[in-house]
């Protein structure tokens, strides 16, 4: 009998790419409390990280104080910048999510989640934004995660906590996505990981991923490689 299995998404840079909302809303936190810009390069490189661990990276030498401020600003900055846009506009579909999603949840053998930086707040209101309501079955956020000494992610407690809600073994179950502490994440909590080169990390830094794909096509293909191998 094929057993039940699991495929976990993060959302920014593999769902959705909201890069020109996360890149502005962080330029107006940092202008808020007059801190040097980081560049575009650095913020997309944090994209995943819980906002505490993610200012420190961003803002090394200043004190926690601000850190916590610029979290704030960005929060109120994305907030702001959502209410305007409206969610297709701020963090729309890469070509082809949609239609994936919707394939992969109407098969009896799988289950859908996601693991993702963002706060439960943000993702709810991306789901509902979306109208991706009752597709996930289980939906970690940072906001219950460790963030220190380590990071929510690639700390291995969101994808845990996936398998324990969802009782799929480890070895049933997959986590999809495009930055280094998504793969990395796979790895320490025992999954393959599956990487996506259309992200905001370059797939050459995605050296724990199983497989790397180029489009959401390819995901069928790639999943079904990796539950053959099992047979």
């Amino acid at each position: 009998m094929t057993p039940l299995r699991l495929v976990v998404f993060d959302v920014d840079g593999t769902l959705v790419d909201s890069q020109q909302t996360i890149v502005e809303a962080m330029r107006r936190a940092f202008d808020q409390v007059g801190a040097p810009q980081p560049t575009r390069e650095a913020v997309l490189g944090i994209v995943g990280l819980s906002l505490d661990v993610a200012m420190a990276r961003l803002a090394p030498e200043a004190p926690r104080a601000t850190h916590h401020a610029l979290a704030d600003g960005y929060k109120t900055a994305y907030v702001n910048l959502r209410a305007s846009k409206g969610t297709p506009a701020s963090s729309p579909f890469y070509p082809g999510a949609r239609d994936m999603l919707m394939s992969l949840a109407a098969r009896d053998d799988l289950l859908l989640g996601v693991a993702t930086g963002k706060s439960r707040r943000g993702l709810e209101k991306l789901i509902e934004g979306h109208g991706l309501e009752g597709f996930f079955v289980t939906e970690q956020v940072a906001d219950f995660h460790p963030s220190k000494p380590h990071p929510s992610k690639p700390h291995p407690s969101m994808l845990k906590a996936a398998l324990s809600e969802t009782g799929v073994a480890p070895e049933n179950a997959v986590m999809v996505g495009d930055t280094s502490f998504d793969m990395e994440m796979a790895r320490a909590a025992g999954l393959r990981g599956l990487g996506v080169s259309w992200g905001y990390h370059a797939a050459s830094a995605l050296k724990a991923a199983g497989r790397i794909i180029d489009r959401f096509d390819d995901l069928p293909g790639a999943l079904d490689d990796f539950w053959r191998q099992d047979a």
